[in-house]
């Protein structure tokens, strides 16, 4: 059952550029509130990996509109933590270094994000759930009633992609450096904030948190205690 914060169960959007710490506040934030965690950067994700993993990628460069033809039978549910893609379990791949850096030119195309928002929508339409992406607050749920926008120095960010990859690579597995991953991450910057669909921007009605110099916890408890507020408005 679905717990109500204060009168109403509302929708919470949490926005931010790549390792901001969306993800994680997000779905621990959900935990704590009894709200369905949707990770719509998984399923961005789940789109460039099927591309990949079918070799159609370089062919969706030359002509973009064919991704029709990727959507069409594309199928892609949570099941707790786990993201399952056309029925089998991606969780691990769509982590993986090569999706990282594909991913935002594939969110970058119209089909791709009007197909994944109509199916964001779906998943929100019982409210109680809190969703993190790019364009949550502003094009996906813009009458959500609590809006974040995360943002972290490009630096820390790497760090934290690093740590990331480390934690989910294989034994021996070479990881890219620092100043790669942070070069890499100022690139997905500057797509996602100006690609023609759906650009990465915060909502005027948003509530910034820089989570530089904050651990987990404390970014989890400043949108839990935003929660309870918007919840009770």
């Amino acid at each position: 059952m679905k717990q109500e914060i204060g009168k109403k169960r509302i929708i919470i959007a949490i926005d931010g550029p790549a390792a901001s710490g969306k993800s994680t506040t997000a779905r621990k934030v959900a935990e704590k509130l009894g709200y369905t965690y949707i990770d719509t950067g998984a399923m961005y994700r789940a789109v460039t990996f099927k591309a990949l993993r079918e070799g159609v990628l370089e062919g969706l460069r030359r002509s973009p509109g064919s991704v029709s033809g990727l959507l069409d039978t594309i199928s892609i549910e949570f099941k707790g933590d786990r993201v399952i893609l056309d029925g089998s379990d991606v969780t691990a791949e769509i982590r993986d270094n090569r999706v990282s850096r594909e991913v935002s030119f594939i969110s970058s195309l119209k089909p791709v994000r009007d197909r994944l928002r109509r199916m964001q929508q779906d998943l929100g339409r019982q409210r109680a759930v809190v969703m993190d992406g790019r364009d949550i607050g502003t094009v996906v749920f813009p009458d959500a009633e609590l809006k974040i926008f995360l943002v972290a120095d490009a630096r820390e960010r790497a760090k934290r992609r690093y740590a990331e990859l480390l934690l989910k690579s294989p034994e021996g597995a070479e990881l890219p450096d620092l100043d790669l991953l942070e070069d890499e991450i100022k690139q997905r910057d500057e797509e996602d904030t100006l690609r023609e669909h759906a650009p990465l921007k915060k909502h005027p009605d948003a509530v910034e948190i820089d989570t530089s110099d904050l651990t987990i916890e404390s970014q989890v408890e400043r949108v839990y205690t935003l929660a309870l507020a918007a919840g009770t408005k």
